[in-house]
């Protein structure tokens, strides 16, 4: 070996790397905060995240200036393990060692420190499926009764959410100048955003369109709370709704105002308060065609002791 073969590239390459030194060890290191992304990996099954859970961290960064300037947004992230996340209110750290930053930066400060967050075990439970409908149908017409396949699906998610839920929903048929039956395949959908359905995604809804027989409405029907849960009460707001009541000129007529009754069913739900929806059962084959309001807020509560 000749150590003096390549002499000049060999010479460039040294003047090159002290150029380099140079101007790096005479940067200036500077200091920057930023808003961060927070992502949470590795829940275990079983878990669910319940609460509102933060999204983003504030993290001071520092490094040389020209390297700061090319920090571009998703180039620092913070990281949370869950791994030993169980039901619970816990609180996870967070350290330099969880943010991921480009080479040549060094995390200084993160806020907060500490990140609380709310677990519950995962449960689930089967709900009907109640149908909706859009628009009104021809003149003459009115909306009979509604079916959907499947009418019972399951859902999953935290354990206090699957107790409130009562119902899925679908989304709206249109039966606007609808003269005969309706069917289509519509998305199934739940109102919490906690929950999620199991397995069926979409169900068909039969939407029966029926000639308008007489109507009318019972005003101020009392709302009865039934399977009141034991050693709680309940109480309805409003206490009363109107019903509209369908069927021949024979049955309405002789219809007594007692005779419709309007309820909200609790059986399976706990202390708290509820916006449920009024059902009303009807004699003499006279059918619910209106029940105005629709819902109610319903408030259950400990007996209390003297």
């Amino acid at each position: 070996m000749w150590p003096f073969r390549h002499f000049g590239l060999k010479l460039l390459a040294l003047a090159t790397a002290l150029l380099l030194w140079y101007v790096v060890s005479g940067e200036e290191t500077v200091e920057r905060g930023l808003r961060v992304p927070l992502e949470l990996q590795q829940l275990p099954a079983g878990v669910e995240l319940t609460g509102d859970v933060p999204t983003t961290v504030d993290v001071r960064v520092r490094g040389g200036s020209s390297t700061l300037s090319r920090v571009l947004a998703g180039d620092v992230v913070a990281v949370l393990d869950l791994r030993s996340a169980r039901p619970g209110r816990r609180l996870f750290p967070l350290t330099a060692d969880q943010v991921r930053v480009p080479f040549g930066v060094d995390v200084v400060q993160i806020t907060p420190s500490a990140v609380a967050i709310v677990f519950e075990g995962t449960s689930s439970r089967q709900v009907p499926v109640v149908p909706a409908v859009d628009g009104r149908p021809a003149p003459g017409f009115v909306v009979g009764p509604m079916v959907a396949e499947p009418a019972i699906v399951e859902i999953a998610g935290p354990e206090s959410a699957v107790k409130r839920a009562t119902e899925v929903v679908t989304e709206p048929v249109s039966v606007s100048n609808a003269r005969d039956r309706v069917r289509e395949t519509v998305t199934l959908g739940v109102l919490d955003p906690s929950l999620r359905l199991k397995n069926a995604r979409s169900a068909v809804v039969s939407v029966q369109i029926l000639p308008a027989p007489m109507e009318r409405t019972m005003r101020n029907r009392p709302v009865h709370l039934r399977n009141v849960p034991p050693n709680l009460t309940a109480a309805a707001s409003p206490t009363s709704v109107d019903v509209t009541l369908r069927g021949s000129r024979e049955v309405i007529n002789r219809f007594e105002p007692d005779e419709a009754v309007a309820y909200v069913d609790l059986a399976g739900l706990g202390a708290g308060q509820y916006q449920l929806t009024v059902h009303a059962d009807a004699a003499h084959d006279a059918g619910v065609t209106r029940i105005e309001p629709t819902t109610v807020q319903i408030r259950i509560a400990g007996v209390s002791v003297k």
